[in-house]
């Protein structure tokens, strides 16, 4: 079963940010997720941001990280951040934003 993907308007601006190059890897990751949104690793408190419930799965050689949770009730997968690894900015985005 293909879970709906929903990206929130904040994670569109994060896409804006990046490269073609980068946006396609990253929408490779948004298909897998789509068929396997388990197949990222789960999330809980990411050096005082507390990303529980949420998963998060790479892009780029891991240059590039994608925070998302599943809603299971609506069958969507609810994209919160894309962004960096660096000095934990994805992180910082997606705390402010669950």
């Amino acid at each position: 079963m293909n879970y709906k993907l929903e990206l929130l308007l904040e994670a569109h601006e994060d896409l804006a940010e990046f490269s073609n190059r980068e946006r396609i890897l990253v929408y490779k990751q948004f298909k897998k997720i789509q068929k396997s949104p388990e197949l990222g690793t789960l999330l809980g408190n990411k050096n005082g941001y507390d990303l529980s419930g949420c998963r998060k799965m790479y892009a780029d050689n891991k240059k590039i990280c994608i925070v998302y949770k599943i809603v299971k009730d609506k069958i969507i997968i609810e994209v919160i951040a894309v962004g960096k690894r660096n000095e934990m900015e994805v992180y910082k985005k997606a705390s402010k934003r669950v």
